[in-house]
């Protein structure tokens, strides 16, 4: 099977819901999960004929969905070649960045009037990554990272943050493609993340607030050096 029939029988998996709801905004999230799977690489072509079909959508509500997905910087249309998942530049990295530390310090900090299901989601992130480093899937480890992280915002209990976080985390991905060999970027975090949920079960908001924007900053440094290393 080849990577473009592999990507769009997963996207087949998602049929079921349009079809009960067929909206260009249920299709741009379709989309949207599978940039942060990391299903969907920087330079990707959308074949509309494609995704339609595996999709079960028209063409009209396939376009609405890119051009939702293009306000969001994820995709970009070329002329006379279609449309593209988005390659990413320093400067989106750094502004992702930017972006991040408020929501996520803030969702730590307000994690004592958090619901405690949503604290309990940030340890079934943090164990998802253990998993998928032991099964020596790195790519699922990327995953489940975008999840911790999303589940750090979510704990301030905003819909608008969580759909927010979404397309940040969405951006983030594209630009973990850089990296190359995604092991050495991720295994570091993982004790991170373990670090920041430790914190966080045992009521040390600030603390994890602070250790995840030293985090935070680490990552972006060494995700901008990447990108010095291929401009040069």
């Amino acid at each position: 099977m080849t990577a473009t029939a592999e990507w769009a029988s997963r996207l087949s998996a998602a049929r079921p819901a349009l079809e009960r709801a067929s909206t260009a905004e249920l299709v741009a999230g379709v989309l949207r999960e599978s940039v942060i799977e990391g299903s969907l690489p920087p330079g990707t072509r959308l074949s509309e004929e494609i995704i339609g079909q595996a999709l079960g959508v028209s063409r009209n509500t396939l376009r609405e969905a890119f051009r939702l997905l293009s306000h969001e910087n994820l995709l970009v249309h070329e002329f006379h070649r279609g449309m593209f998942v988005r390659r990413l530049t320093a400067a989106d990295v750094a502004d992702i960045y930017r972006m991040r530390r408020p929501l996520e310090t803030a969702g730590l900090r307000a994690a004592g009037s958090a619901p405690a299901e949503a604290v309990r989601e940030v340890a079934r992130r943090v164990e998802e990554g253990r998993a998928a480093a032991e099964a020596g899937d790195w790519g699922g480890v990327g995953t489940a990272n975008m999840r911790f992280h999303g589940a750090l915002a979510a704990l301030l209990g905003s819909r608008r943050v969580d759909e927010a976080m979404a397309r940040v985390l969405a951006e983030l991905r594209l630009a973990f493609h850089a990296v190359g060999e995604p092991r050495p970027f991720h295994e570091p975090y993982l004790d991170g993340n373990a670090r920041i949920a430790a914190l966080l079960a045992e009521g040390k908001y600030e603390r994890a607030a602070d250790e995840l924007l030293a985090y935070l900053d680490a990552a972006e440094a060494q995700l901008l050096a990447t990108y010095d290393e291929r401009s040069a």
